[in-house]
């Protein structure tokens, strides 16, 4: 049996294990990927990539290449609601931070935009960063066990291609292995919650569409049918690739109906019924059966194991969240995981990673759980019910085109319809917005400061700990950057304004006890980073000579209003209580 040695095990090579290794790598970590199968994604799945997690990949240096590969917020604009792509639409929703309304929001919250990017595009980058980091990655290698000692983690895995069984001992071990989640139920963890919520079929297929849906560019098309529900729907079109490749999700009865039984020929046919007309070439790529959860996990490790991604979090893909939870959930662990590998933190570190994203995952899928109800509101709009012929359904469609108060109620019920579903696709304060209210942070004495908007649909930049760094544009000779680039690898950052300069040497007295380096940037200064439109000044809610302390994976770990005359010491003693450092100062 041959042994390997390696600091952290990675179980599956999807968006959270590639994100991990990746992180790793970067921050000087050895790690192992095992994948049992022999590629990424062989479908397209998750798409929507939000701009936490473009920032993560520029963080992590892909950034360029993942926006290179994605199709632009520009041709992500339209959420479309038809019968056919060939009939007259329904209706139409500016989506995911485009609208004219909503742009300007967006482009102020970050540095980086809405992407649209399948795993089939998005996985292969990753593998290829992850390799080139020198990153140890063995496909077609099963988990089958592991135990843990009070040395480390010493787990069993199988190279798939020559029987061979390999004994892996490592300090960690990370389960990133889909809803299967070999790791979870080893780990002796679950998920809770409702399974079996819906069945569905992905359709892949390939087809020019161009005529279609170029004058109206967008990523989700959803059909209006009138007819039986929800089966007898034509589906949901995903356009992946404009205008040429697409997905088809359809429901399914799985006691009437097998989806692995359908040939080509007939998923051809249920994609040209959406189509509306029949000459259009259709060539199928694959297909592949899928069931709608709404599922989290208590707490998310156990001991030496840690799950993320889909393992912990299966929800309706509603608010395209899940990719992007992932990532995030990866970002999160990595940091810390290396912190505590090279002792400047101590262990219990690591429990902050359940007690920071497994809320996070919740709130997350209680938001697409509940996306999902309030989306049949368009459907109920148009008077459409259970059991309804196509007959009955089309009289009710045809309403929307009649003068008089019958059409006019039914246009104004479908308009507030679609309006609602901007918690779906325009949920800017779930998608970028969430907060950390316990684990590697400090609060501070600050009033909270309550949004008088809607904290789900529209996010508000705040430096309160736990929050992600707010955006702020600054400018240094002739470069221009983010508030979010001044974070370096594994370092902690203060950041400080006029009469704050006393903070450099107080970081100095706090990273000579802690052992971890502590970057101080004076932001005004002409020899520093300018702020360059004022938006510093009016985002980081603390004075000037005060200090906002911001964690590698870029979320506020503390603040204080202005500098005390203990700086060096409060400091030292934040900075051993972030690090769970009993013995700093």
């Amino acid at each position: 049996m041959q042994e390997v040695n390696v600091p952290v095990l990675i179980v599956g090579a999807g968006p959270s294990g590639l994100t991990t290794a990746l992180a790793l790598r970067q921050y000087g970590i050895e790690c192992l990927l095992v994948e049992k199968y022999a590629g990424t994604a062989h479908t397209p799945r998750a798409h929507i990539v939000n701009q936490r997690t473009v920032e993560i990949m520029r963080h992590l240096g892909v950034d360029d290449r993942l926006i290179e590969i994605s199709t632009p917020p520009a041709l992500m604009r339209n959420n479309l609601w038809i019968t056919t792509l060939a009939a007259p639409e329904v209706g139409r929703l500016e989506a995911w931070g485009t609208g004219n309304e909503r742009a300007g929001e967006y482009a102020a919250a970050s540095p980086s935009p809405m992407l649209n990017c399948p795993q089939t595009i998005l996985e292969p980058l990753l593998l290829e960063s992850v390799r080139d980091a020198d990153c140890d990655v063995r496909m077609r290698h099963e988990f089958e066990s592991y135990e843990e000692d009070e040395h480390g983690v010493v787990s069993i895995v199988k190279d798939l291609e020559t029987g061979e069984t390999l004994r892996i001992r490592s300090q960690f071990l990370i389960g990133a292995d889909g809803a299967r989640a070999t790791v979870l139920s080893q780990a002796g963890l679950a998920v809770a919650g409702e399974a079996g919520i819906a069945h569905a079929l992905n359709i892949w297929f390939r087809a020019d569409l161009t005529q279609y849906l170029a004058h109206r560019p967008g990523v989700l098309a959803w059909n209006l049918a009138p007819g039986p529900l929800p089966t007898g729907r034509l589906g949901t079109l995903i356009c992946h690739r404009p205008f040429t490749e697409f997905v088809l999700v359809i429901n399914y009865d799985p006691e009437a109906e097998d989806p692995t039984a359908f040939d080509d020929e007939a998923l051809i046919s249920r994609v040209r019924a959406l189509i509306g007309e029949d000459g259009v070439d259709v060539e199928i790529l694959g297909s592949a059966p899928w069931i709608v959860s709404g599922q989290v996990a208590p707490t998310y490790s156990a001991g030496r194991a840690f799950c993320m991604g889909d393992s912990v979090h299966r929800h309706p893909p509603a608010n395209g969240l899940g990719l992007n939870m992932s990532v995030a959930d990866a970002f999160n662990l990595a940091w810390k995981m290396a912190l505590v590998l090279k002792g400047q933190a101590g262990p219990e570190l690591l429990n902050t990673y359940s007690s920071e994203r497994q809320p996070v995952g919740a709130a997350g899928v209680a938001r697409a759980l509940q996306s999902r109800r309030e989306f049949a509101a368009v459907s109920d709009a148009l008077g459409y019910e259970p059991g309804q012929s196509v007959e009955e359904g089309q009289s009710r469609l045809d309403e929307l085109t009649e003068p008089g108060p019958v059409g006019d109620q039914r246009r104004e019920s479908l308009r507030k319809a679609i309006e609602q579903t901007n918690y779906q696709f325009n949920a800017h304060g779930v998608e970028l917005g969430y907060r950390y209210k316990c684990g590697a942070i400090v609060d501070d004495a600050l009033p909270e400061d309550h949004p008088s908007s809607d904290p789900d649909l529209y996010f508000r930049p705040t430096t309160q700990p736990g929050a992600r760094l707010p955006h702020a544009r600054l400018g240094r000779g002739t470069r221009e950057c983010s508030t979010l680039d001044l974070v370096e690898g594994t370092r902690l950052c203060l950041l400080t304004g006029f009469g704050g300069e006393d903070w450099f040497e107080a970081a100095a007295a706090a990273s000579a006890a802690s052992g971890i380096e502590i970057d101080v940037h004076v932001i005004g200064q002409h020899d520093g980073f300018r702020d360059l439109y004022g938006e510093w000044a009016s985002r980081r809610e603390v004075g000037e000579s005060g200090c906002v302390l911001v964690r590698p994976d870029r979320h506020v770990a503390w603040r204080f209003d202005s500098y005390p005359a203990d700086a060096a010491e409060t400091l030292t003693d934040v900075v051993g209580r972030i690090l769970f450092r009993e013995n700093v100062g």
